[in-house]
């Protein structure tokens, strides 16, 4: 029997040692898809390499399993590398590389593209790959969380994906899937804003992201903080291929190959037991999500391509009413506050599209054709009885659903690149809202139906030209915007964002960059479509506005080709304008943070104000002897001002200081650790109102405390730090490979200062007990709410 396991341990290890791994893929011009033949393709620090055909297609062979960085290069032709491609034993990886003509045959000016900067836009730019994605500490695989390791981005320590950027709130990002808008991705999102615990996105299909911070193209419009350019692989072209993912929380099934001669995809499915397993924990609150995505790729000819999109969800939210034994009398507390405050909420989205790319001789056009919708459903009873109708605090429903249409022209002549193009969406918004609880104090219900539909358009004109021998580069762009939501809106010349960049090469790796730009960004369907019980649009009526922003950037690059490194260090300064705030409440949207649920449901006028400044630095070591890793450092101040107070007062997004520090170890034998330490300036927070929280009439009516506008962020949590930790070990064989991972999140169990909890205090049945001071009150105490528990996750991937 020893002789026997002796013999299938040499065989196994034989199959390691002797089966070799293949890389192929096709080199083309990505302004005219014309192959580039002859290109030589290299696996970085090997003797390994080819040359590509007429066709531009090449083959590596006899490549060991591992990791590596492939580089594709030609003479009049910017060089690419691709990093960390993943060789396994069990199919061949299919990578293929897109090369730029050179504007100029000058080698002393030539920089290498190691890192991929772009002519329109040439600062601010942060890139990541898939394997970046996937060994994250931390992350658990999941992009929101992971693109937290980039400069100027900024995170919550709840149970939250809140992406954060420069200052600005969740809601001012935009998410671009090959090209293709994807407003939502995050399960259990909050309307009106974005994030939510869970991402969408699988990272097994993911081959880059962009995350583009300021200096934006204008081909892109409506965001403020930044734009999320996600790149998916294409499917294989040879074979069919399966991946299996098992975590700690949900169970994805990927799967690609051909279709025919000229078709490929890609698809995934995901299905969650969270709610299985917060029960086993006794935590309140039960969620179950579902995802899917699906991409098609088909090549109608040589010149014109085809790429369907699919990416949906569907989310579920309950809560866990059983009180288990052994808890402290503060522990349930807790529990039977968040019991009382948080609703049930359904929640499902979609987004479908197609892209058509028509090339010629000197570029090519895009036409965009897409439609998203949202479906988000809450409710919520008093006591959680739904015994009876008098019982129901809150019903509410709404659906946002878009249809998008975008034509753009790329042109590359003569050392320019010009694009031009126009856009226009049609949206419908309907609502149906039971209210009976935010209005309490003053005795009103909200019970209002209602749809309503707009009309959104747009046309921009951009072009870069590179001067000097190419040290000088140019770029610049204009895009207006209308929309037939309010009287200002609807007049596209009351929206015209204009941009300008520059890059200057002080020497052949170093730049000197700066930007100047004016975005626009329409209020959210929550505020466009708001009516009272009068059926009026209320927001129409005063005539709500595009939100504007101005932004000044400026900076400096350093680039070290040769050992995979990159430097930047830049300053930026925002200034908001037509910042809808809260007729209710007379604050600025901006300092009502995010939570679960809705924001922007309510009367508003475009009266605030607002700014945010500061400066990030990045250092970032690209997989080099083994070794990856990236510091960042931004010092940030963002402020609001509020009809109800004076002056500008730190929003609900002021971190002031962040930092993020990750770094790995490739090792022998295929393992691979890595870490992450990060820390947030502690955010401001408004304080409860004690007085009118307390009053019977109010708590019966509200089932939560209120909070004191007249204290707007007047008070800062301590800062928050948190330790991430990743162990990876991966085997290769010839049919299938198999990778496990321990993934710890907060590893020495950080404990995160919150907002105090403002809650009843209750006799041993569970009732609340009355202020015996003041018979129309109750009595109330704050409970501390700290947020951060160790969470050990342990995953299995296998390739087949």
């Amino acid at each position: 029997m020893r002789i026997t396991l002796l013999v299938f341990f040499i065989l196994l290890n034989s199959l390691n040692v002797f089966s070799q791994g293949i890389i192929r893929g096709k080199v083309r011009n990505p302004v005219n898809n014309q192959p580039v033949a002859f290109a030589n393709v290299i696996v970085l620090n090997t003797e390994l390499g080819a040359i590509s055909d007429e066709n531009g297609l090449y083959e590596i062979t006899d490549v060991p399993a591992g990791l590596y960085n492939v580089k594709a290069s030609f003479v009049g032709f910017r060089p690419k590398t691709a990093f960390e491609i993943q060789v396994t034993l069990s199919r061949s990886v299919q990578l293929d590389f897109e090369l730029q003509e050179e504007a100029s045959e000058l080698s002393e000016v030539v920089v290498s593209s190691e890192f991929s900067r772009s002519e329109e836009t040439p600062l601010s730019v942060r890139k990541l790959n898939a394997n970046e994605i996937e060994r994250y500490p931390g992350g658990n695989r999941d992009i929101s969380r992971v693109i937290q390791a980039l400069p100027g981005v900024a995170s919550t320590p709840s149970f939250r994906n809140d992406i954060l950027i420069r200052g600005g709130a969740p809601n001012e990002n935009k998410f671009f899937i090959d090209e293709i808008e994807v407003p939502v991705i995050n399960h259990f999102a909050t309307q009106g804003s974005s994030g939510g615990p869970v991402g969408i996105l699988n990272v097994n299909l993911i081959k880059n992201v962009d995350l583009i911070a300021g200096g934006f193209p204008a081909n892109r419009m409506d965001a403020m903080s930044s734009f999320f350019e996600f790149q998916l692989k294409e499917g294989r072209r040879d074979k069919m291929a399966t991946q299996l993912t098992v975590g700690a929380s949900e169970l994805t099934l990927s799967n690609e190959g051909p279709i025919g001669e000229k078709t490929t995809y890609l698809l995934s499915a995901r299905r969650s037991y969270l709610q299985g397993l917060f029960k086993l924990l006794d935590l309140p609150f039960l969620p179950t999500f579902n995802d899917f995505q699906l991409k098609t790729t088909t090549k109608l000819n040589d010149k014109t391509e085809l790429t369907f999109l699919g990416v949906g969800a569907i989310d579920k939210f309950v809560l866990n009413q059983n009180l288990p034994d052994g808890e402290s009398e503060e522990e349930l507390e807790n529990r039977l506050y968040l019991l009382d405050v948080l609703p049930i909420q359904n929640q499902w989205n979609y987004t479908t599209g197609m892209k058509l790319k028509r090339f010629r001789e000197n570029g090519f056009w895009t036409f965009v054709l897409s439609r998203n919708m949202l479906n988000n459903y809450s409710e919520k009873y008093a006591g959680n009885d739904e015994s009876s109708p008098d019982n129901l605090l809150f019903n509410y429903l709404s659906q946002e659903s878009e249809n998008k249409f975008r034509a753009e022209n790329s042109i590359f002549k003569d050392g320019f690149t010009v694009k031009y193009g126009v856009n226009y969406e049609y949206s419908r918004y309907y609502i149906k809202n039971f209210d009976r609880s935010t209005l309490a104090s003053s005795g009103e219900v909200i019970n209002v139906e209602s749809t309503t539909n707009y009309n959104l358009y747009g046309a921009f004109i951009s072009a870069s030209k590179n001067f000097y021998q190419e040290r000088l580069l140019i770029s610049g762009g204009i895009r207006m915007d209308g929309g037939d939501f309010a009287k200002t809106a609807k007049n596209p010349l009351n929206q015209v964002s204009p941009r300008v960049s520059f890059s200057y090469q002080l020497k052949p790796n170093l730049f000197a960059t700066a930007n100047a730009g004016i975005y626009y960004q329409k209020p959210s369907y929550t505020v466009l479509g708001y009516q009272e019980n009068d059926g009026e649009l209320i927001n129409q009526l005063t005539d709500v506005r595009y939100i504007r922003n101005s932004q000044l950037i400026t900076g400096i690059e350093l680039l070290v080709p040769d050992k995979n490194r990159r430097f930047t260090a830049e300053v930026f300064y925002k200034k908001y304008s037509n910042y809808p705030s809260s007729v209710r409440n007379g604050i600025s949207l901006a300092n009502l943070g995010a939570d679960f649920g809705v924001i922007g449901n309510e009367p508003v006028e475009s009266n605030s104000q607002g700014r945010a400044y500061g400066l990030e630095v990045l250092a970032q070591q690209r997989l080099f002897n083994d070794f990856y890793g990236i510091a960042a450092l931004t010092l940030v101040r963002s402020e609001f001002t509020n009809p109800n107070t004076e002056g500008f007062i730190p929003s609900s997004w002021d971190n002031r200081i962040i930092v993020s520090l990750t770094a790995g170890k490739r090792f022998g034998n295929n393992w691979e650790i890595g870490a992450r330490w990060r820390y947030l300036g502690g955010t401001p927070y408004t304080p409860y109102d004690y007085e009118a929280s307390s009053l019977i009439s109010s708590w019966d009516l509200r089932n939560q405390p209120i909070l004191d506008y007249s204290q707007i962020n007047a008070v800062r949590l301590k800062g928050f730090h948190q330790m991430d930790l990743r162990l990876d070990k991966k085997y290769y064989f010839p049919k299938w490979s198999l990778n496990w991972y321990v993934d710890i999140q907060n590893a020495y169990n950080y404990q995160a200062e919150q907002p105090p909890l403002l809650v009843p205090v209750r006799d041993n049945s569970g009732n609340i007990l009355v202020d015996p001071n003041d018979p129309s009150r109750y009595q109330l105490k704050y409970l501390q709410n700290p947020a951060g528990t160790i969470l050990p996750t342990i995953g299995i991937i296998v390739d087949f």
